[in-house]
């Protein structure tokens, strides 16, 4: 196959993945972008995030592409968590913990599809895929999201695509060349537009982000674990999902 096909063949595999999850929870179309795992942003992660942050060629030696995806809950599991500000509606952290299997799905279906033609593939976990001590991640799926294209970081430290905020990333490293297309950088939060809207870190119930961009993330990790624990056996996660529920979460709020 070439590299149209290859390309294809993943864009294709992971909407049918979603499209046919089987999950309680609800998604929209999923985003899918690409970038070449020569890009110079690539080593700027290791001042930027972490200096051990991965590279490309660390995830799979010979890599020559990353591929990343955004798969967006649907509006309804974005308003239910909307309609308390403080009680976590049960809908996110179960959209969370599908969505997260749903990834590992995602990214163990493509890597054997991609080995019928030849081309090796390596991912890392949605979740869970960092330092416990320091929560600084090795492989920062929002990071490689930027990367590829699909969104601009925010306020709240995610990353806003044109489906918005709420949903969860995966991403995939190859070692074959993929059609890639250059995508303009593009302001989608508000904050950094023209300083309209703060309302993700008026939202926080624990007040770990700040007006100045940064985030406290021992507290607010205390907050996820301190969620997790009050539910006992009950199937919910470390998922708040506050931060992720005004004007960016189902869309851009900047337009063009």
């Amino acid at each position: 196959m070439d590299s149209r096909e290859l390309t294809d063949l993943i864009a294709e595999s992971i909407v049918r993945e979603v499209t046919h999850a089987g999950t309680v929870t609800g998604y929209r179309r999923p985003l899918v972008g690409l970038a070449s795992a020569a890009d110079p942003r690539f080593p700027q992660l290791q001042r930027i995030v972490e200096p051990t942050h991965r590279l490309p060629e660390d995830m799979l030696p010979g890599a020559r592409a990353v591929v990343a995806f955004f798969v967006p809950f649907a509006d309804w599991v974005v308003e239910a968590n909307a309609r308390d500000r403080s009680r976590v509606a049960r809908e996110w952290p179960v959209a969370y913990l599908e969505t997260n299997a749903l990834i590992g799905r995602i990214t163990g279906h493509l890597m054997g599809a991609l080995a019928e033609h030849g081309v090796r593939a390596a991912a890392a976990p949605a979740t869970h895929n960092y330092d416990p001590a320091s929560l600084i991640c090795r492989w920062s799926h929002k990071s490689v999201a930027v990367i590829a294209g699909l969104g601009s970081f925010g306020l709240h430290r995610m990353v806003i695509t044109d489906a918005g905020c709420a949903g969860r990333f995966g991403s995939l490293v190859v070692d074959c060349d993929l059609e890639l297309a250059p995508v303009a950088p593009k302001e989608r939060c508000l904050y950094f537009l023209d300083g309209s809207c703060h309302e993700c870190v008026s939202r926080c119930p624990v007040n770990a982000l700040s007006m100045d961009g940064s985030l406290d993330k021992q507290l607010c990790n205390r907050r996820l674990l301190g969620l997790a624990s009050l539910h006992g056996s009950d199937p919910v996660a470390d998922a708040c999902g506050k931060c992720a529920i005004g004007p960016c979460s189902l869309g851009s709020a900047v337009h063009d």
